[in-house]
């Protein structure tokens, strides 16, 4: 028997309002330092350690979630995998419509078809946004192996018939090379640096990324965590770490803040490298820990 996050049952059914799933990839990570596949696998295994509730109280196995395994991945293959992980979804879719994605990377080009697969699924398309956390913008067009790579997500999802430069926002930048900065400057896509949390405030930095959605209509979002948009101090386990990242705090009352006026569609988990964590899994720690406080942040707008 396989080992679930936080002991969850793996089958779906009428009644599941969080489905979760790994995406055992790294092919498209740029550099051969993280192993980013096992991540899923092990952030499953460091919740055995964790305690059963959150910090708002809320009883982790009543959540209503099935962790439905692993997309079957070949590490070469990349159009039969983008095709997989995208007919993955819209099975455990039609199990429930209603259901929300949970996605544990893999490196970051992993939420490409996740997105995809999520915003093809929606009737209302003009209300879909992505809000990603990142410390780089991935906006290269190509990267190493060309237009599919970790540092050209961002491009990918702006390539997306239903995706501009309206409904895509990216926070938490603080390595931006000179490419990615002309073509974010060409195509005015919307990015918010991390330092500027500090200029703004907490408050007023969340009120920033409110406002950019609701200003175009968006209501329902896939938020994406690439875990570099933490301080590396924080979460070392990863494969580009970049000094100036958020606190763990911070993060998480911007989650908490911006999903009491969104409705999720799914959101992510990626670019965790636990070949590169520190033994006492603080990483994988946080990582499943950001995952369950999420679920209870929507779990607790939902009660009211």
């Amino acid at each position: 028997m396989r080992t679930t996050f936080f002991d969850y049952g793996e089958i779906m059914d009428e009644n599941t309002e969080f489905f979760l799933f790994g995406i055992p990839w790294d092919y498209l990570t740029s550099i051969a330092l993280p192993n980013s596949a096992i991540a899923p696998d092990k952030i499953r295994e460091v919740t055995k350690d964790l305690a059963l509730t959150t910090e708002l109280g809320q009883i982790i196995p009543e959540f209503k979630v099935a962790d439905i395994g692993n997309v079957p991945i070949e590490q070469t293959e990349i159009n039969k995998n983008i095709e997989a992980i995208q007919d993955f979804i819209h099975k455990a879719l039609e199990v429930n419509k209603n259901a929300i994605a949970i996605m544990i990377g893999g490196d970051h080009f992993c939420s490409y078809p996740v997105i995809k697969a999520i915003g093809d699924s929606l009737e209302s398309k003009e209300k879909f946004g992505v809000l990603i956390f990142d410390s780089h913008l991935d906006l290269y067009e190509e990267w190493d192996k060309g237009k599919f790579s970790h540092a050209t997500i961002s491009h990918r999802v702006m390539d997306l018939e239903y995706i501009s430069n309206k409904n895509l926002f990216i926070v938490g930048t603080r390595d931006i090379d000179i490419p990615e900065l002309e073509i974010a400057s060409n195509e005015n896509v919307a990015y918010l640096n991390a330092y500027l949390l500090y200029e703004m405030g907490l408050e007023a930095y969340a009120k920033r990324i409110i406002d950019f959605f609701e200003q175009t209509g968006v209501k329902n979002l896939y938020i994406s965590i690439d875990i570099d948009a933490l301080d590396p101090s924080i979460a070392p386990g990863t494969g580009f770490a970049i000094p100036g990242g958020f606190t763990y705090r911070e993060l998480w009352i911007l989650l908490k803040t911006i999903l009491a006026r969104f409705t999720p569609m799914g959101f992510d988990v990626v670019e965790v490298a636990p070949n590169l964590d520190l033994k006492n899994n603080i990483t994988c720690n946080t990582a499943a820990k950001l995952i369950v406080e999420i679920i209870s942040f929507i779990n607790n707008k939902k009660k009211k």
